[in-house]
């Protein structure tokens, strides 16, 4: 017996040990998740029900620093517009409350801006309000570089590529760079060849296609 009782871990022990393996596992699963987030190239914040900010990527912080409806003052996600703030407040509310998702349009004119607003209330002790930004161009610009080391485009049609996924039009890219249509056109061509894209319209879908990481560039080049 006094050899069984050696060999055997009290209770206490094993309890113990129990839950500091499950706080080990919860730091490292929410350490995962701001990697995860980090990685996306879409802006993502996670929020409370009054606007509290529980982590904001490095994507979004540079959306909201490019003239966006919303802003951060301290940890507090704010509306530059005092219109918006209701409707933001409303919707998180909604959001971790009652697990009601949306679309907000906030801003006016050519500073608006859609923000999906989606619940994370589902079998958590804490819920929270996951917000994600939408983009100004089809893809963003770590994309756009990868696409174009990918295909051993040129920095003048990498300039192109950009142009086009931000709905410029050929015409528009000329007038930009300050050379002839036919110039852009040849890029165009050109961009289209290494890629195999048949038209402009399939180059864009394959631009869609890619995958938002901001870390596509670094595997590239690494």
């Amino acid at each position: 017996m006094l050899t069984s009782l050696l060999k055997e871990p009290a209770a206490g022990t094993v309890l113990g040990a129990a839950k500091s393996e499950r706080r080990q596992a919860a730091s490292l699963s929410s350490h995962w998740m701001s990697l995860v987030l980090e990685e996306l190239d879409y802006g993502v914040l996670l929020v409370n029900a009054a606007g509290r900010v529980i982590h904001c990527n490095i994507a979004a912080r540079r959306t909201l620093e490019d003239g966006h409806p919303l802003s951060i003052a301290g940890h507090q996600l704010r509306t530059v517009d005092s219109d918006d703030a209701e409707r933001l407040i409303d919707a998180l509310q909604a959001a971790e409350c009652g697990g009601r998702r949306c679309l907000l349009r906030l801003g006016s004119d050519n500073a608006s801006a859609n923000v999906v607003v989606v619940p994370l209330n589902r079998n958590v002790s804490q819920a929270a309000v996951l917000l994600i930004l939408e983009r100004k161009q089809l893809c963003g610009e770590l994309a756009a570089q990868w696409f174009a080391l990918r295909y051993g485009l040129t920095r003048t049609e990498t300039e192109v590529l950009k142009a086009l996924s931000g709905g410029a039009r050929p015409n528009d890219v000329a007038e930009q760079q300050g050379v002839a249509i036919s110039t852009v056109r040849t890029q165009i061509q050109s961009i289209r060849a290494k890629s195999g894209a048949d038209s402009i319209g399939e180059l864009m879908r394959q631009l869609a296609m890619l995958p938002p990481l901001m870390s596509a560039l670094r595997m590239e080049m690494n």
